[in-house]
């Protein structure tokens, strides 16, 4: 089990997300912005990029500075945005999948990345 916290802004998505990951065994605290939380108890962050990826992976890059050593980072992406999916992989996410993965695998994700 791990705790994670979720930035997933869609919430239809982010109740499946909650869901899946609930269903995995894993504790989860949804967030609607990155600006202020607090991640000191956090192990996954996972982060939506499906929209407005270029300020929410800045958002992320300034809350992680603020995070413990050791938290891991999920992030997700449309399919059909490959600079997104650079973007991320440069910024230093962990994983960076596309929406539809994180759909179907949500928990599988977050096992993978968990201490």
């Amino acid at each position: 089990m791990a705790r994670v916290v979720a930035f997933v802004p869609d919430l239809l998505f982010g109740s499946n997300v909650l869901g899946a990951l609930r269903a995995a065994g894993h504790e989860v605290r949804l967030v609607g912005g990155l600006d202020a939380i607090d991640l000191h108890d956090t192990q996954v962050l996972v982060i939506d990029l499906t929209d407005d990826a270029t300020a929410r992976i800045a958002a992320a890059q300034a809350a992680l500075a603020r995070a413990p050593d050791g938290l891991r980072t999920l992030a997700f992406f449309s399919h059909v945005e490959a600079d997104v999916r650079d973007a991320a992989r440069a910024a230093g996410f962990d994983l960076v999948v596309p929406r539809s993965r994180m759909a179907r695998a949500a928990g599988e994700l977050v096992d993978q990345l968990a201490p």
